[in-house]
């Protein structure tokens, strides 16, 4: 059961008030599919405290993932933690947003909703005493057209890695989506130009995972928003690119019992405690089963074996920045900042999933006590969405993070990807074969 505590009693006094005095007329209550693409449906404040209390029902059956006819019922129960008046919409009547958390009919929670498939694998870290950190560095292209089938991309710049040039356009447009994020209370810490053009890069400030993969789609929103309103089309793509680097979503992690970096030991080599070492373990030991749900899409495979900095193999090290598990030295000896970045997922992932998915490898290391061995012989990562199929299908910890439901549908739905993708006449095979054979 979904159950109501004094602080979100207090938290929906607060939402209920704020419409009141805001003179907000629409709250928009979000969710997200088993894919990871954002849901919205709009409700009049005079229906809130009704979806407080009991929810506002829609058919499960024709959102991705979430039900079959059968049982097509379902509840979105909006959590006014997450509360934020949208600041794009700043004309008179204004608009708000929450996300919800997705119910079944009699209350408890649903086995399709991402968010309840995060806040599991948080609560067994929480029975393990640990409450989990991420901060992500999110990259996107900006491109001057809006897509086209049979129209290559035109990026907004030719701009390279941290450049800051009068002919890049990507300042103007990173200051106004900061300023929108902050507005909604998302902290950004950096934000700068990428490597390839066009490309740019924003960090998210740390939070616990769950407000992180909230941030995130949050995140996604708001860039499309900025870049409608300056002419532009943002997209998250992994690899838009043949000759370019694509687009990654590398994550900090750190694990804290009560005000105690877990991952730090200042007697230890990089400072990374035996609990930092087994959780690292995890990641590199479980990796390749649980790509194809931090890199789902097949587009996803060609930034990771597409060179770069993108992570084929699964290693870790200090200072590789082509590692899969990385250990960031920017501030050595000071206890909060020994974290460990883990550089596979992308942008175009289901943030809740991911880190269910992530974080249930480490913390797997971390109760079982795993080794971490060098990484002089490291193991390949899958090349492509149908290996990383066959590795997630044999895999028991991901079907227990995923549960059932979402596990079985991912993996019917990735393989109607990967056999319609391998039918595809493309363009490669086009230009080079038809001259010649």
């Amino acid at each position: 059961m979904l159950l109501m505590s004094a602080d979100t009693n207090k938290q929906q006094e607060f939402v209920l008030r704020t419409l009141e005095e805001r003179n907000i007329r629409f709250v928009r209550l979000w969710f997200t599919d088993v894919l990871g693409f954002l849901k919205s449906v709009a409700i009049a404040p005079a229906e809130l405290e009704n979806a407080f209390a009991e929810g506002i029902g829609f058919d499960g059956s024709a959102i991705e993932g979430f039900a079959r006819i059968t049982e097509s019922d379902m509840l979105a129960k909006p959590d006014p933690a997450t509360f934020s008046i949208l600041p794009w919409r700043t004309e008179a009547p204004g608009a708000a947003r929450m996300f919800c958390d997705i119910a079944m009919p009699d209350g408890s929670a649903s086995p399709a909703d991402p968010r309840n498939v995060l806040r599991r694998t948080l609560e067994k870290a929480a029975t393990m005493g640990y409450t989990c950190y991420t901060h992500p560095e999110i990259e996107f292209f900006l491109f001057k057209n809006p897509p086209e089938t049979g129209v290559s991309p035109v990026p907004v710049d030719q701009g390279g890695y941290f450049d800051h040039t009068p002919a890049v356009v990507g300042h103007d447009f990173r200051r106004q989506a900061i300023t929108l994020l902050e507005a909604m209370g998302i902290s950004v810490e950096f934000s700068h130009h990428e490597g390839g053009p066009g490309q740019q890069e924003i960090d998210l400030r740390d939070a616990d995972a769950l407000t992180t993969a909230d941030n995130i789609m949050t995140f996604r929103h708001v860039i499309k928003e900025v870049a409608m309103d300056q002419g532009f089309h943002a997209s998250f793509m992994p690899k838009p690119f043949t000759d370019h680097p694509g687009s990654g979503m590398h994550t900090h992690v750190s694990l804290f019992k009560g005000e105690e970096n877990a991952f730090y030991d200042a007697k230890a080599e990089f400072s990374l405690s035996a609990v930092g070492r087994s959780f690292v373990a995890g990641l590199i030991k479980h990796a390749p089963e649980i790509t194809a749900i931090t890199n789902q899409w097949v587009n996803s495979y060609k930034r990771l074996h597409g060179g770069g900095e993108a992570p084929a193999l699964a290693n870790w090290g200090p200072s590789n920045r082509g590692a899969l598990v990385r250990l960031p030295m920017y501030k050595p000896g000071k206890e909060n900042s020994t974290r460990i970045e883990f550089r596979s997922p992308d942008t175009a992932c289901n943030p809740y999933l991911a880190y269910a998915v992530m974080l249930a490898a480490g913390l797997k290391g971390v109760e079982e006590k795993y080794v971490l061995s060098d990484s002089s012989n490291p193991v390949a990562l899958p090349s492509n969405l149908n290996e990383a199929i066959i590795e997630m299908e044999k895999s028991a910890l991901v079907r227990e993070t995923l549960g059932e439901h979402v596990f079985e549908y991912v993996l019917r739905n990735k393989r109607a990807e990967w056999l319609d993708y391998s039918r595809q006449v493309s363009a490669f095979e086009l230009d080079r074969y038809l001259p010649v054979l």
